[in-house]
């Protein structure tokens, strides 16, 4: 108990130290990089708790996919932050806002949980629990029984999502030369081959 208590602590501090440092790092690489960091003290955090199919996703879609994506798409584009963050004090007094919205719902949400004490019972175990069964096959049945119409839901949602950001970012530019495969099958040997007699001492 000891040891996982050192451990919590640890993989906490580091995790509120990396979420800091992503927001106030001024170059956006540095920035991703501590993204990183905190999504391994989150899933260290995770382990902890024994939600080991959560630290696995956030090590391997998270870490592995949308870091090195979001690393990639900074180091690529010819952006200029110093001219990004001179009108950053314009929309300081609505992130203002929203943070305080977002204190008072976390404020209400502690406050439930001080009225209704019986509440933390119900969310702790909703349902029953598999004996025998692992963390992994416990969500899994969970997710493919009782929450089947959500899941597919989902997944409807983020194709949705995915075709319209291709059909956004799908432009018909002038001047950009573009492979047209039915013409290059269509064309005939006539009109591509021309066969020329030059005499001898006579060519180019």
């Amino acid at each position: 108990m000891i040891v996982q208590g050192i451990a919590f602590y640890v993989f906490a501090a580091l995790l509120v130290a990396s979420g800091v440092m992503v927001i106030s790092a001024r170059n956006p690489v540095h920035s991703v990089l501590y993204l990183v960091l905190a999504f391994f003290q989150a899933a260290g955090l995770c382990v902890l708790l024994g939600a080991e199919f959560i630290a696995m996703i956030l090590v391997i879609v998270y870490v592995g996919a949308v870091a090195v994506l979001f690393l990639f798409v900074v180091m690529m584009l010819d952006i200029n932050f110093r001219e990004l963050r001179a009108g950053a004090l314009q929309y300081l007094p609505i992130g203002g806002l929203i943070g305080l919205i977002l204190l008072a719902e976390l404020a209400a949400v502690l406050g439930g949980w001080i009225i209704a004490p019986a509440a933390e019972k119900a969310a702790s175990a909703p349902v029953a629990a598999m004996a025998g069964a692992t963390n992994t096959e416990q969500l899994g049945q969970l997710i493919y029984t009782h929450y089947v119409y959500l899941f597919q839901a989902s997944g409807l949602v983020l194709l949705i999502a995915m075709i319209g950001a291709i059909v956004l970012t799908l432009r018909q530019r002038e001047g950009v030369r573009k492979q047209n495969i039915g013409s290059q099958l269509a064309r005939r040997r006539e009109d591509v081959v021309a066969i020329r007699k030059v005499p001898t001492g006579e060519g180019v």
